[in-house]
């Protein structure tokens, strides 16, 4: 069956069995939100139905929750589970210093929350999320609904001023309505093309009226593991400084891909 997958999907799920195969018995973990995630949750089902290990899971958003849930992983809210031991989710880009955007999933939120209430976070992608710099995603902004319009002229204002390209934001829609976050807000798309210094934005950005969160996650991310579609994984350590090179075999994984 994993002959049938597109060469992204496996490379996505590459990266996802790498990351899984870390995770430790007794473990507390963040689950992020996206599709390499959702590889990440069908990885870590399996292990739990084989080896039988005990994990706490606490998932980004609503999908990832329902997802977890039907696979067997016992799911409980950030506040039940306390401190983390580490989250593993996807990445929209990333640069040499392990810089991201996120939120194309819509999840930007709750994603840096349960990051940051980690002890570690890893990064699991494909080789096309790195870049040299960020921009060429759009950067969504999570935004309240009450006064959006405002929002917006105050952030393409800001923009202006700032050493990016573009200035233009959309705001994301679902089908013919705004785009609702699980926490009921909006999502400004910014067409920014090249973002010149990431820490200067997001500190911008976040002090706009409206504005609850924007997509920049600096300093958060520990380690990125980058899947290829030949199953070679290249497994990146930020806080070791190290970079090394593994294999994922495509064995054995009828439990994984029955539902796909």
């Amino acid at each position: 069956m994993a002959d049938t997958l597109a060469p992204i999907d496996r490379a996505k799920f590459s990266a996802a069995r790498c990351a899984a195969e870390m995770v430790e018995d007794g473990m507390k973990l963040g689950l992020g939100t996206g599709s390499t995630a959702a590889w990440l949750v069908r990885c870590l089902a399996e292990r739990v139905r084989e080896e039988g290990l005990k994990l706490t899971c606490v998932p980004t958003s609503a999908r990832t929750a329902a997802l977890a849930r039907d696979l067997g992983l016992r799911v409980v809210a950030l506040e039940e589970a306390g401190w983390l031991d580490l989250t593993i989710d996807g990445a929209d880009e990333f640069d040499a210093d392990l810089t991201l955007i996120k939120g194309g999933g819509g999840a930007l939120l709750q994603e840096k929350i349960v990051a940051t209430a980690s002890d570690r976070m890893l990064v699991i992608t494909d080789a096309t999320k790195e870049v040299r710099a960020l921009g060429a995603f759009a950067l969504p902004v999570e935004v309240i609904p009450f006064g959006w319009q405002a929002s917006r002229m105050l952030i393409e204002e800001l923009l202006g001023a700032l050493d990016v390209m573009g200035t233009k934001a959309s705001l994301r829609m679902n089908g013919e309505r705004p785009f609702v976050t699980d926490e009921g807000n909006h999502i400004l798309d910014l067409a920014l093309g090249r973002i010149g210094n990431p820490r200067q934005l997001s500190l911008a950005l976040n002090q706009v009226p409206g504005v609850v969160e924007n997509g920049l996650f600096i300093d958060v991310c520990d380690g990125v593991i980058i899947g290829h579609a030949d199953g070679r994984v290249l497994i990146r350590d930020a806080l070791a400084g190290t970079e090394k090179e593994e294999r994922i075999l495509f064995e054995d994984t009828d439990n994984i891909f029955r539902d796909i």
